[in-house]
């Protein structure tokens, strides 16, 4: 059963801007895995925006606004076939275990200078 759906988009030469003025942006939202996983791609920034909407997607999912957990807590993996999956802890798991989440869907998107993340929530509320 569906129990949330967020959908976030992500300027990304706004975000580019945010991260050149604060650099320590980039450890404050993104796991040492993400950052690894990106920094071979020819503009990491694209990866980034869309992993960052990826984040505020999932707490929209939830029903829930941006602060609800650490940036940490809701991380993007990539599998060996190139699919996105969230990967969950801390404090966005504790809250997704109350709402009866146990499964996530994620898609990931960019183009024409937008990042967008698409999350779909499931399990038994």
């Amino acid at each position: 059963m569906v129990i949330g759906v967020g959908v976030d988009v992500v300027d990304v030469e706004r975000f580019r801007a945010s991260l050149t003025r604060t650099p320590t942006m980039r450890d404050r939202i993104f796991t040492p895995a993400e950052l690894d996983h990106v920094a071979t791609k020819f503009d990491p920034v694209l990866s980034l925006a869309a992993r960052f909407a990826a984040r505020e997607a999932v707490m929209k999912a939830m029903g829930l606004g941006l602060g609800a957990f650490g940036f940490h807590d809701a991380s993007v993996r990539i599998d060996d076939a190139g699919a996105p999956h969230l990967i969950i802890s801390g404090q966005a798991a504790t809250l997704a275990v109350e709402r009866g989440i146990d499964t996530w869907h994620l898609s990931l998107a960019h183009d024409a200078g937008v990042a967008t993340a698409m999350v779909v929530a499931s399990g038994q509320p």
